[in-house]
C-alpha cells in the first residue's frame, strides 16, 4: 500500500510558485507608464476641458504617472480653481514641469501637482487676481485667492506664507507692500517649493526615477479637434452669417422651411463648441430658444406685427455674443476686453455679412426655379376672364337688413343669405336697412338708407 507525504500541502505550494513565477516576473518586468499632457496656452475654458478629458483618459488607459508640462500667463480664476481640484483629487501621481512660465493661475496650478519641476530660467508666481482692464481686482477676489494658495500650498506641504505671497505681500514678508512674489527656478528649489531642475521632460523623468517609463502623450480625438475648429472666431462668424441670413428669408417667405433649417442647424453647429468648452451657459443657450420661438411665433402666429420678431432676433443676437465670453452672469470683470471685442466683431461682421449677401442674392433666389416651383408669381385679371370665388360685385347696389349691430363690422343678410360686411359710415343698429356700396375678398362694405 502506498503512503503520500504527511505534509502534501508543501507540493501543491510549490506547484502554484512554479505556475505563477512567469506572471510575476512579467509585473516586475512591466514598466511604469507615465501619461503627459500640456498646457501652452491662456487658462480658460478650453484649457479646463482639455485637462478634464485629459485625466479621463490617463485613468482608462491605466497610467501610474500624470506630468503636466506647462507654460502659461495665467488666466480665468474659476477655470484655475476647477482644474487645481482635478488635480488634487486625482488618485495617481501629478508632477507638473514648469518649461517657462507659471504665473498667476499657472501658479495655482502648480501648487496642486504632487511635485514641482522647473527648467533654467523659470519662474513661477505673480498670482494676483486682475480684471479685464488688467488691474488690480477687488479685495475680496484677492482674499479668495489667497485662501486657495494658501490650502493648496498647505496640502502638499508647501510653505502657506509664500503662497501667499504670491497674491499679495503679507504682514510678515520682505516684500515691500504693493509688491508680490516670483520665484525663479533656483530660487523655488532653495525655499522649498521646487522639487528640482530639469532641462527636459527626460531629465523630470530622471529626476523621479523613472528614467525607464513608457511615456503616452495625449491627443485630442477627432471629435474634440472638429469643436475646437467651430470655436475659431472666423467660422463663428460664418455660422452667425447663416444664422442671421436664414432667419431673414424664413421672414420674408414663412412656409418655405430650408432658411429655418440652416439657421437651426447653424445655431447648433455654433452653440454646442462654446457648450462642451463651459462657454454656453445653460440660461444664455434659453435665451436662444426664447428668441427663436419669437421668431417662430412671428413666423406663423402673428405675421406682421412685428414685435415679436424683432425682440426674437434681439435675443437671439445677445445670447450669440454671451456664449462667446467667459462672462459670469453678466459679471464681466474677468472678460478680457479683448475677448469681448473679438466676439461683437464677430457678431456685426456676420450681420453686415448677412446683409450683404441678402442683397447680392435676394434677386437671384426669387428669380431661381426652385423658388418658382414654391411662390405663385402669375397673376389672374379680371379682365381676361378670371373671377375669384369670393366675388361679390352683383351685390352691388342691393338693399338688405343688418343682422347684428354693425360697429362699424357685422354680419347683413341679403335674399336669405348672411354675409360679413362693414359699415362705411358710423354704426348701424340690427335690423336697420342697409345697402352695398362696395365689396372686397372677404367682406361688403354698407351705408344705411
Amino acid at each position: 500500500m502506498k503512503t503520500y507525504p504527511k505534509h502534501w500541502y508543501v507540493a501543491v505550494v510549490y506547484l502554484l510558485c512554479l505556475l505563477l513565477s512567469p506572471a510575476v516576473l512579467v509585473a516586475q518586468n512591466a514598466k511604469p507608464k507615465v501619461f503627459v499632457m500640456e498646457i501652452k496656452s491662456e487658462i480658460d475654458p478650453r484649457t479646463n476641458r482639455y485637462t478634464e478629458l485629459a485625466l479621463e483618459e490617463a485613468t482608462e488607459i491605466g497610467a501610474d504617472h500624470v506630468l503636466l508640462i506647462l507654460d502659461t500667463f495665467g488666466g480665468a480664476l474659476n477655470d484655475a480653481d476647477e482644474i487645481r481640484t482635478r488635480i488634487l483629487e486625482y488618485p495617481k501621481p501629478v508632477y507638473v514641469f514648469i518649461n517657462k512660465d507659471a504665473a498667476s493661475a499657472g501658479a495655482l496650478i502648480s501648487l496642486a501637482c504632487d511635485s514641482i519641476y522647473m527648467a533654467p530660467g523659470a519662474n513661477i508666481g505673480a498670482a494676483t487676481v486682475v480684471g479685464a482692464d488688467g488691474e488690480a481686482a477687488p479685495g475680496k477676489y484677492q482674499s479668495y485667492m489667497r485662501s486657495i494658495m494658501r490650502s493648496t500650498a498647505e496640502a502638499n506641504g508647501r510653505n502657506p506664507r509664500m503662497a501667499e505671497a504670491m497674491v499679495e505681500a503679507s504682514v510678515d514678508s520682505t516684500l515691500s507692500a504693493g509688491q508680490v512674489l516670483s520665484l525663479t527656478s533656483t530660487e523655488a528649489v532653495k525655499y522649498g517649493f521646487c522639487d528640482g531642475i530639469a532641462t527636459n521632460v527626460e531629465g523630470v523623468l530622471d529626476e523621479l526615477n523613472l528614467e525607464n517609463a513608457e511615456l503616452v502623450y495625449y491627443q485630442l480625438s477627432t471629435t474634440n479637434k472638429i469643436v475646437s475648429f467651430f470655436l475659431n472666431p472666423f467660422i463663428s462668424g460664418i455660422l452667425l452669417l447663416i444664422i442671421i441670413g436664414g432667419l431673414y428669408f424664413e421672414l420674408q417667405t414663412p412656409g418655405i422651411g430650408f432658411p429655418l433649417a440652416a439657421a437651426v442647424v447653424a445655431g447648433i453647429l455654433y452653440l454646442v463648441p462654446y457648450y462642451l468648452n463651459g462657454l454656453a451657459e445653460n440660461w444664455e443657450i434659453l435665451l436662444v430658444v426664447a428668441g427663436l420661438i419669437l421668431i417662430l411665433l412671428e413666423v406663423f402666429v402673428i405675421p406682421g406685427f412685428g414685435i415679436a420678431g424683432i425682440s426674437g432676433i434681439v435675443l437671439v443676437l445677445v445670447s450669440l455674443v454671451l456664449v462667446m465670453v467667459n462672462n459670469q452672469n453678466f459679471d464681466f470683470t474677468f472678460v478680457p476686453s479683448d475677448d469681448l471685442m473679438k466676439s461683437l466683431i464677430s457678431v456685426v461682421l456676420g450681420m453686415i455679412g448677412a446683409a450683404v449677401f441678402i442683397a447680392l442674392t435676394w434677386n437671384r433666389l426669387v428669380g431661381s426655379r426652385a423658388m418658382q416651383r414654391l411662390v405663385l408669381n402669375n397673376t389672374f385679371n379680371s379682365t381676361e376672364g378670371y373671377r375669384s370665388a369670393n366675388t361679390a360685385e352683383h351685390l352691388i347696389g342691393r338693399v338688405g337688413i343688418a343682422h347684428t349691430r354693425m360697429t362699424p363690422s357685422g354680419r347683413v343678410m341679403i335674399d336669405d343669405s348672411l354675409y360679413d360686411a362693414q359699415a362705411r359710415d358710423g354704426f348701424i343698429d340690427k335690423g336697420d336697412a342697409v345697402q352695398v356700396v362696395d365689396q372686397s375678398t372677404f367682406s361688403l362694405r354698407v351705408k344705411k338708407v
